[in-house]
């Protein structure tokens, strides 16, 4: 070993002993904590205050009592300890994952599609703490707020990490008793005389894209519901409330199943949102983090 490394080894060691005397009260009490002799704590204290040329400890029969230099050593003692811990902490938790993982996700597709994962992926990695929370609001991770999120669309520059997870396309449905009962639209301009279902987003704006042939076109569409997520649009169209337009993954089941009909495919534009997972990149990446997002990617491909 060389002579540096095992002097900071000895001495580390050397405060975690002062440390357990200052703790335990006795150079005994001391030693058991430890796995050592009372001899060999006594020798540790020696050679510090050798080294150092103070005494730290008035020693009696009865007592030990720290001297103002012991005191100070001590709140030294401590403060290092405590970083050592915290630095090993950090290094095991880079190499096997464990801890807490913070998890924020859009409340449709974090329902629907990640929170359904979380028990297999909490079977394979029992030491991860799950804390997940959905919501359509964006959290900033570099301030510490999540430790992954799952985002759909553009991304903001930043100096984050996005991997991405998928993409979602949209598809315009409704139940089969409302086309029964309004007729079932064949262009675009049929839905002027439907009931549209909404997002309530600010950047939402009640118009939907198509495309005729080669060429792209908006239409203005309107309806008595507006919601902040398609899972609830879903829901109503099933209910026969009106038409919506929705990421497809939210009525997946429902299209399957015949709870809802894709309607004006012909005329789809083809827009997908992409979904990314964002996080704090590089090497200071948690190994929780790094497992959950490749499971995230092995689970969610395409």
């Amino acid at each position: 070993m060389d002579a540096k490394l095992g002097m900071g080894a000895d001495r580390a060691r050397a405060l975690e002993i002062f440390a357990a005397v200052m703790r335990a009260g006795s150079f005994s009490a001391a030693g058991r904590a430890l796995g050592l002799t009372p001899s060999a704590v006594a020798r540790s204290i020696d050679r510090i205050e050798a080294r150092l040329g103070v005494r730290l400890l008035l020693r009696s029969t009865r007592a030990l009592t720290p001297t103002a230099e012991g005191q100070a050593y001590l709140q030294t003692a401590r403060r290092i300890l405590a970083d050592l811990d915290d630095a090993e902490q950090q290094l095991a938790d880079q190499g096997a994952p464990r801890g807490r993982l913070r998890i924020s996700a859009a409340l449709s597709h974090g329902r629907l599609c990640v929170v359904p994962l979380l028990g297999e992926f909490a079977t394979l990695y029992p030491h991860i703490l799950i804390d997940i929370a959905l919501s359509d609001g964006i959290v900033d991770i570099a301030a510490g707020q999540a430790d992954v999120a799952i985002r759909f669309g553009a991304l903001a520059d930043s100096l984050l990490t996005a991997r991405k997870l998928g993409e979602s396309g949209r598809v315009i449905v409704a139940a089969p008793d409302y086309l029964a009962r309004h007729g079932t639209p064949t262009v675009p301009e049929d839905l002027h005389a439907h009931n549209c279902l909404n997002f309530n987003f600010r950047r939402a704006e009640p118009i939907w894209p198509f495309r005729r042939g080669s060429e792209d076109i908006v239409l203005s569409v309107r309806g008595n519901v507006e919601a902040n997520n398609g899972e609830t649009l879903g829901q109503l169209a099933v209910a026969g409330v009106g038409v919506a337009r929705v990421g497809a993954f939210s009525v997946v089941d429902d299209i399957a199943t015949g709870r809802l009909v894709p309607i004006l495919e012909a005329f789809n534009p083809g827009d997908v949102e992409l979904i990314h997972a964002v996080f704090v990149g590089g090497s200071q990446t948690p190994a929780r983090v790094r497992a959950f997002v490749d499971f995230l990617a092995d689970r969610l491909a395409d």
